[in-house]
Parts: C-alpha cells; sequence; structure tokens
C-alpha cells in the first residue's frame, strides 16, 4: 500500500507530545509532533521508536562474511535502543567492494546474516542492509578489475582511471541490487538501504561533473536520475512488501560543479512520486573528494598518515586537509539543507542526519516534519544513548567529534575513546601475594 500525505500514519496523531518552545522575542508556542520514542511504521514493518542507527563502516568481516564482533557490534545498538541499526555498505557484487573485507550479498553469506538479524531482532530492535557499489571508489587492487564510472574519470584523491560503464553492465548492476536485496529478504532483513549518495556509482550518475553520458542515463537531470529510479523499482519489484526499502541521497556532495540541492530536489521528487521506496535518508558529501563535508569538526590528518604507506605519509601530513576539506561542526549541520525536501515530499518519509547529538536535537527534527532520524557518531560513542536519552532529557552525548573514529574504518570502527573498544576490558594485574613482597 503507497501512503500519501506527509504524516499518512494513524499513529502519527496518536503518539504525539507537547512541546513547548520559546520563539526568539520569547514568547512560548505550542507544537504537536511525533513521539519519537513511539512505536512507528516503516514500510510494512513496525518499529519500537523513529530512531536509526546510520550506517558506518565496521571492519569487522575480514573474510567477507559475518562476525561474532560484527553481531555483538549491531546488539549493542539493539540493546542501547535503537529503533533499527543498519548494516553498512553490502555489496551487491565483489566488483562493488569499496574497502577490503566487506560482506557480498550472496548465498554464500546468507547463514551469518541470519544469526545477525536474529541477534538484532532478540534485542528488539529492527535491522537495514545497506547495498552499496562502488563505482568510482573502487579500487583495482581490491576487486581485480579497472572501476567503473559514468563517463570517463579520474579519482581527485586516489588518481585511479574510471572507465565508462556500458549500458549492459548498468543492466547488471540494476539486476544485482534486485538479487542483493532478495537475500536480505531471505536473512530476515527488515529493510535495505539503497546508496545512492557520496558518489558511489548509483550516486556518480547523479553528478554533472562525472556524468557526460549522452544516451538517456546522461543528460539533464531527469536523464541523470535514471539509474537510481531504476534501481529502486527493481528492489521494490523483488522484494514486493515484504521489507521496507529506503534510499540515502545525496542533497549535495560538496564538489564545485557536481551535485547541489536544485538537482537532488529533482531528483527526490521523481522518487516519490515512482512511491517505489519507503524513507529517503538525505545526507551529504562525498567518498571520492574532501569527506569532511560529511563529516564536520576536527580533521584527523596525523592519524591518517599513520595509517598510510609511509611513501604517502609526508604529502598526507602537508596536502590531508587540503584534500580532505576542513568544515566545523555545528549541531543540526545538514537541517537547513534537508528542510527543503520536506514539503516535496508525498508518498515517502524523510530520515533526517547530521549532528544529532540528544533528544532535543531530535525532537527538533520531528517538528521540521522528519518522521526519523539517524545516528552515527554520537552512538559509537555511546550504544546505549537512546535509553539514556529515553530516560533523562537532559542527557548529552558525549561524543566531542574528533573524528578519529573514521581512521578505525581501516581496522575496526570503534569510538578511541571507548577504551574497551580499542584495548579490550581490563582485567585485574596479576600481582605477587602480599606475603611474597619484600620489605
Amino acid at each position: 500500500m503507497i501512503r500519501t500525505g506527509n504524516f499518512p500514519d494513524p499513529d502519527h496523531w496518536e503518539n504525539t507530545i507537547d512541546v513547548r518552545l520559546r520563539c526568539g522575542d520569547g514568547v512560548p508556542m505550542t507544537d504537536l509532533s511525533p513521539d519519537p520514542f513511539a512505536p512507528v511504521q516503516l514500510g510494512p514493518v513496525r518499529l519500537r521508536n523513529r530512531i536509526i542507527k546510520a550506517a558506518t563502516s565496521e571492519g569487522r568481516s575480514p573474510d567477507g562474511r559475518v562476525t561474532g564482533d560484527l553481531i555483538d557490534f549491531h546488539r549493542s545498538f539493539a540493546e542501547g535502543g535503537v529503533g533499527m541499526t543498519t548494516v553498512a555498505y553490502c555489496c551487491v557484487s565483489h566488483e562493488g567492494a569499496s574497502a577490503p573485507g566487506q560482506i557480498v550479498m550472496n548465498a554464500a553469506a546468507l547463514a551469518g546474516l541470519r544469526k545477525l538479524t536474529d541477534a538484532v531482532h532478540a534485542a528488539g530492535a529492527g535491522i537495514s542492509a545497506q547495498l552499496g557499489h562502488a563505482g568510482v571508489v573502487a579500487q583495482k587492487k581490491l576487486t581485480g578489475v579497472t572501476a567503473v564510472a559514468p563517463s570517463r574519470f579520474v579519482n581527485p584523491t586516489s588518481f585511479a582511471y574510471c572507465r565508462e560503464i556500458r549500458r549492459d553492465e548498468i543492466a547488471a548492476v540494476i539486476d544485482q541490487f534486485g538479487d542483493a536485496a532478495q537475500v536480505a529478504v531471505d536473512a530476515g532483513f527488515d529493510a535495505v538501504e539503497l546508496h545512492f549518495g557520496h558518489l558511489y556509482l548509483p550516486s556518480s550518475f547523479l553528478s554533472p561533473l562525472i556524468n557526460r553520458r549522452k544516451d538517456e542515463y546522461g543528460g539533464d537531470i531527469d536523464g541523470r536520475s535514471r539509474l537510481v529510479r531504476e534501481i529502486a523499482q527493481r528492489v521494490r519489484e523483488v522484494v514486493g512488501r515484504r521489507i521496507a526499502v529506503v534510499a540515502k541521497l545525496d542533497m549535495d556532495d560538496g564538489l564545485p560543479g557536481s551535485i547541489w540541492i536544485d538537482e537532488s530536489l529533482r531528483t527526490t521528487a521523481l522518487l516519490d512520486a515512482d512511491a517505489t521506496l519507503d524513507a529517503i535518508e538525505l545526507t551529504q558529501g562525498s567518498s571520492v573528494y574532501r569527506p569532511m563535508y560529511l563529516f564536520r569538526g576536527d580533521v584527523p590528518v596525523r592519524e591518517f598518515a599513520k595509517v598510510m604507506p609511509p611513501m604517502m605519509r609526508p604529502g598526507v601530513r602537508v596536502l590531508g586537509k587540503r584534500v580532505m576539506g576542513s568544515y566545523p561542526y555545528e549541531d543540526l549541520y545538514m537541517l537547513s539543507a534537508a528542510r527543503q525536501f520536506v514539503p516535496i515530499m508525498k508518498n515517502t518519509k524523510l530520515i533526517l542526519l547530521g549532528g544529532i547529538t540528544n533528544r532535543e536535537h531530535i525532537e527538533t527534527g520531528m517538528r521540521e516534519g522528519f518522521e526519523f532520524v539517524g545516528m552515527g557518531r554520537a552512538l559509537l560513542r555511546e550504544p546505549d544513548l537512546v535509553n539514556k536519552m529515553m530516560e533523562d532529557p537532559g542527557v548529552r552525548s558525549r561524543c566531542n567529534h574528533n573524528n578519529k573514529c573514521m581512521v578505525t574504518v581501516f581496522a575496526r570502527t570503534h569510538c578511541v575513546l571507548d577504551t574497551d573498544q580499542r584495548y579490550g576490558a581490563p582485567e585485574p594485574m596479576d600481582l605477587p601475594a602480599p606475603s611474597a613482597v619484600r620489605s
């Protein structure tokens, strides 16, 4: 069943909170908005609340398979109170991998994925699989093949050449997304998140900087939006109403001449008109150039230099900040752009992302017309933050936006201030008995 209107669910009005606000002149006003901690419908799936653990690269599948470490990682967010947790970057094919150790969504991964979904469900949360194809972000030394792009392109960060993808390969990629979605259904996932952001392959088709094609997949924004629409349509055909279908979509990517809000509004409107998606998570930035546009805050240049090959370290130290970009952190830093999308949605819910660290931020998103919020780094710092916010509305996240967690994706993604995750749980020192100590 396709919903219409910005607030289609009956429980939207049943589960409301009377929020006391103060305008700039100090005059209080009353506003009704959905209770972020009440059960809510996402397509065919009932979630216990509106807080979603956003996808963050995990580094816990060294052989491309589910591990106990990965299960514990997502179980911690489920036990910590989120409505749904997202398994980051599950490849639709081996050629679509963006980093080592990512799960490829195929039959070989099914048994492990079922254990993962069972564990999260047992803890009371839903679970989503983020499906992606790296495109220009893929590395030949990892995949064994030259990376593909809408048009010939040289990655400005890795300087890797990307060849133009053929039309028959585009059709194959669309089918791969459909096949991966079927694996998600078979594995017991509640949703899939289609990665249409950060200049991975689907997102790169939206970019006039990268997509210079002359066929139906290029040209104006309607043509450049064709691939993401066809992927969404294929996935919906495969999964039907058995699970929810979400897309992560760039509002702008921070690259001059690339994706910006004016055209991404059109892409979003087209996807909404197709009614193939249950929700869209709005994001910013890219994995190609200036990634700090997505993260904001401290730029961990020194830490990145340490994990680079020795010959690259001096260059990273000198040029790293210029290549990565530097953007100050502020709370709700994506809201000013994201609110432009609220009025155009008729069939699709919106998920607010970016700088959400406390209950006040979540309630602000609800008042602005968003139906869900996504949280990433704040939950890495405190997996049980949602439970804490429900118990104490005034609690504040301990995440200080140092962004050193970005570097941990090369091993095991974690907050560097979480000493148990970084070093292991402390054990008592094995000291000699007091009687054996010499005076």
